[in-house]
């Protein structure tokens, strides 16, 4: 990874450890590292989505774990103030920048472990793979709008016919690397432009994912901008008359990029023969079918069957974007809080 953006994260995420501190040592507290039976994993991934999985990892190994969840961002400054001091033995994390953060403090996986996926789904320098994957979508009411109505860019809901119409979490981390994307892929001057199209189109702010997605199903929005998975919780828990559904982007833009999850090992772990045990099982046929039956997540190895509700990741029409470069959130922090998207 590229030493100067790796800088300007650390710099990102050392922002949040004023807030963490106590924090931190409560649950170092927790730990008892003298126990190296004991997984200590810190997680970015949110306990509902994943306890169930780590339990069934618990049972078939017998392993004893320890999780400290959070988010991405406060878990990666965290490591960094640890050093090799810290007490956990794996990093998973919600997106790829969180794991380039700590880069310095991860091994280098397997061989084995690295070509159980995709090469554009791990890390360039071997040091974290994606566990699943999480395609960015343009959610849309179902009673206002049709598929055919929506233009085959992101880049157009940035035109004046979209004023009042559009619904997204300025705040959001998976929006933030998909604008990371842009600029990478679009540059920064492309991406700005965007960005002031659709601030003028005066878009409703949502704190999150979850309740943009719920303003597309009542029509408080036509359109918003989200991850796939949000939808697919809405529709099982409300049924098919949800109304709203999603759009992957006809051209191959960051529109429709595909994130993943992804997990490290730490260098100074302890642990190395389980964290390693950890990370297969979570790329097994059982774990990835976790992610696909339960989360609602694209799975990344041939282990298992996608979710027939989802399209094929070979039919989406993703950019080209290497995925271990989406690392400068600071400098997209800035483009957003330029443009007034953020205070």
């Amino acid at each position: 990874m590229n030493k100067g953006i790796a800088t300007m994260w650390r710099v990102i995420v050392s922002v949040a450890l004023f807030t963490i501190v106590a924090v931190v040592a409560v649950a170092c507290a927790s730990y008892d590292s003298s126990d190296s039976k004991v997984l200590v994993i810190y997680s970015g991934r949110s306990e509902s989505l994943i306890a169930p999985l780590i339990a069934d990892f618990e049972e078939v190994t017998g392993a004893k774990i320890q999780v400290n969840y959070g988010s991405t961002g406060p878990l990666a400054a965290t490591l960094l103030e640890e050093g090799g001091r810290t007490p956990a033995d794996v990093f998973f994390a919600q997106d790829p920048g969180g794991l380039g953060a700590v880069d310095s403090l991860l091994a280098e996986l397997s061989t084995d472990i690295l070509d159980s996926v995709p090469v554009w789904a791990r890390d360039p320098e071997s040091k974290w793979v994606g566990t699943s994957g999480r395609a960015r979508v343009i959610v849309y009411n179902t009673d206002m709008l049709t598929e055919a109505d929506l233009p085959d860019s992101i880049e157009d809901f940035a035109k004046p016919e979209w004023k009042g119409r559009i619904g997204w979490p300025p705040t959001n981390g998976s929006l933030h690397a998909m604008i990371t994307a842009m600029r990478q892929e679009w540059g920064q001057v492309r991406t700005k432009e965007w960005l002031e199209g659709i601030v003028a189109n005066e878009p409703k702010i949502y704190a999150k994912n979850t309740p943009t997605v719920a303003a597309a199903g009542t029509g408080e929005i036509e359109v918003g901008f989200v991850n796939h998975y949000y939808l697919h919780r809405f529709i099982a828990e409300e049924g098919e008359s949800f109304a709203a559904r999603n759009y992957y982007t006809r051209a191959a833009d960051p529109g429709s990029v595909v994130l993943v999850a992804g997990v490290g090992m730490l260098e100074d772990s302890d642990n190395k023969d389980l964290a390693e045990q950890f990370i297969k099982f979570l790329l097994s046929a059982s774990g990835q079918q976790y992610f696909a039956s339960q989360t609602y997540e694209f799975p990344l190895t041939e282990n298992a069957k996608p979710n027939n509700m989802l399209p094929a990741l070979a039919d989406i029409t993703k950019p080209s974007i290497d995925l271990g470069d989406l690392t400068d959130l600071e400098g997209t922090q800035d483009l957003l809080r330029e443009v007034g998207a953020l205070p």
